[in-house]
């Protein structure tokens, strides 16, 4: 099920030239809406990221074979971009809009149509919200992520 948040994720990370968010633990809160079944899933977790990370984040996001991009802004602290993908077998297209407070905060809107629907899936409506929370602990690298119970999980090897 993790494929279908890939695009609402991804959105900010494929701005060209997105501004750096501040380096440290980060709070990300999510709440997706998957149609027409409207099944909810909320989440929250926290990251630690550094400028390296981001940047991996977005030369692999700019990367993800199939995928175009079909509209991209930037105004002011909002960014806005519409991305189409073609993978064997379906059409995924994802419109997001990211609001920026400045280094410290973000407010992410997408909406993601798949054709045909992916495990009876049509479309994801995802809100997510980001919030700088302080140093990363001891214990974690850039990249690794710390669930609400505590538990540190490496997603890959960090970016020094």
């Amino acid at each position: 099920m993790k494929t279908l948040f890939i695009p609402a994720l991804l959105s900010l990370a494929a701005i060209d030239n997105p501004p750096p968010l501040k380096e440290g633990l980060w709070s990300i809160t999510t709440e997706t809406i998957s149609n027409p079944a409207g099944t909810k899933i909320e989440g929250a977790y926290s990251i630690c990221r550094n400028h390296a990370y981001d940047e991996k984040l977005h030369a692999r996001t700019k990367a993800m074979r199939g995928c175009t991009v079909v509209k991209e802004t930037l105004e002011g602290g909002k960014y806005t971009l519409v991305q189409h993908c073609e993978v064997p077998g379906m059409v995924f297209e994802t419109s997001a809009v990211s609001t920026m407070d400045g280094d410290t905060s973000s407010h992410t809107e997408s909406h993601t149509t798949y054709k045909p629907a992916m495990r009876g899936v049509e479309e994801t409506t995802m809100i997510m919200d980001q919030k700088y929370t302080g140093a990363c602990p001891a214990d974690m690298q850039p990249g690794e992520r710390m669930d609400k119970d505590g538990k540190v999980i490496h997603l890959g090897k960090p970016a020094n």
